[in-house]
């Protein structure tokens, strides 16, 4: 099959933080699906890149949402070649995510030549998902309610899975305020920051749950003056890692609980951050789902779960059966050795228009 359509989507530097080239980026996705019939939707953002919603005309029936974002991790002039072989891609966003996207745009292509026209299928591509959709989340939370189903065209799994669960995730930023003193002179005037934070990492550490899949890490540590003065502050940055609610619950309230008996008096904490991206656990309506698909398709899919999270956290958060990993299968995502299976991008075509004609386009 011919890539070069992709190679003009990886020559546009799409880091998150270049707001120019996502949005070119976004133009020339939009050119494309325009050109099956659908209207874009600019949510138009003034740091980032705009995040565009392509919707089809509507009939009775289910409604699907495809969703993948727009943007990539590498600035400019670090990791822009694209290139092949005869079994791979190579480039930034191959596998992550210009690939998916351009896998789901080939599936509705297929569609439309075969149906002379598309409906019930939209697409919603945002622009900072690499950095955490601080901005696109919400968006996406609203509008995925109108849907019955939603399907997300990250990277495939080495053996075609498509993914199931994904943990959730919250940043916490723990500020201390202590009482800086000589360290010599007036030592116990002082109320130490550097030693409540200090405790308090134990404390959040401590918390961890390998058993249930909950990580407590504090991966970032700052604080105090100098060797002869009791520190007068200090800073921690906190990631936390669940794959249920119910976990997620209970690392929060024992961080609350933490929060409201300091171990060092004369020292106070103020808690900033919190839930980035909610979990995405199995559940009834995606086992459903996935039974529907393997229906169609004829054979099983392989699933997975995975550790990283995605915007297929928010959807699922939001009470939308979802599944991901419909992208093409890739490895080296992230670093310069970024590349996707030339044979994933076919079986994905394949099965995604399978999928999305029994679903939607020939179900009345």
């Amino acid at each position: 099959m011919d890539f070069k359509e992709l190679a003009s989507l990886v020559a546009l530097n799409s880091y998150t933080k270049n707001k120019p080239g996502v949005d070119e980026n976004g133009r020339v996705f939009a050119r494309w699906m325009e050109s099956l019939g659908y209207h874009t939707t600019h949510y138009r953002r003034n740091q980032i890149g705009d995040h565009l919603h392509f919707t089809a005309p509507k009939q009775d029936g289910r409604k699907v949402l495809l969703l993948g974002h727009l943007d990539t991790v590498f600035p400019a002039g670090t990791f822009e070649q694209f290139k092949e072989d005869d079994s791979w891609v190579y480039g930034p966003g191959v596998c992550d995510m210009k690939g998916g996207n351009w896998i789901a745009l080939n599936a509705l292509r297929n569609l439309h030549q075969q149906y002379g026209g598309l409906h019930n299928i939209d697409m919603l591509l945002v622009s900072d998902e690499e950095t955490g959709s601080d901005d696109s989340k919400h968006l996406t939370a609203e509008l995925v309610k109108a849907y019955d189903t939603c399907l997300v065209f990250e990277a495939a799994g080495a053996g075609n899975e498509v993914v199931i669960a994904r943990k959730g995730v919250a940043t916490i930023y723990l500020d201390f305020t202590g009482k800086a003193a000589h360290a010599g002179n007036h030592y116990t005037d002082g109320c130490d920051a550097n030693l409540a934070a200090a405790q308090m990492l134990i404390d959040l550490t401590s918390l961890t749950n390998l058993e249930l899949g909950t990580t407590v890490n504090v991966g970032k540590m700052s604080g105090g003056i100098g060797a002869n003065t009791v520190s007068p502050h200090a800073h921690l940055v906190i990631e936390f890692r669940f794959t249920c609610g119910s976990e997620r619950d209970r690392v929060l309230a024992a961080i609350d609980q933490l929060l409201s008996k300091p171990s060092v008096e004369g020292v106070s904490v103020k808690m900033s951050g919190g839930l980035q991206r909610d979990v995405m656990e199995s559940s009834p309506g995606q086992q459903q789902l996935l039974d529907e698909i393997e229906g169609l398709l004829g054979y099983a899919l392989p699933v997975e779960k995975r550790g990283g999270v995605s915007d297929a956290n928010v959807a699922s958060s939001a009470g939308v059966p979802t599944l991901d990993g419909f992208g093409p299968f890739g490895d080296g995502d992230h670093t310069i050795h970024e590349r996707a299976s030339k044979a994933s991008f076919e079986q994905r075509i394949r099965e995604v228009t399978t999928i999305l004609s029994g679903m939607v386009m020939s179900a009345q």
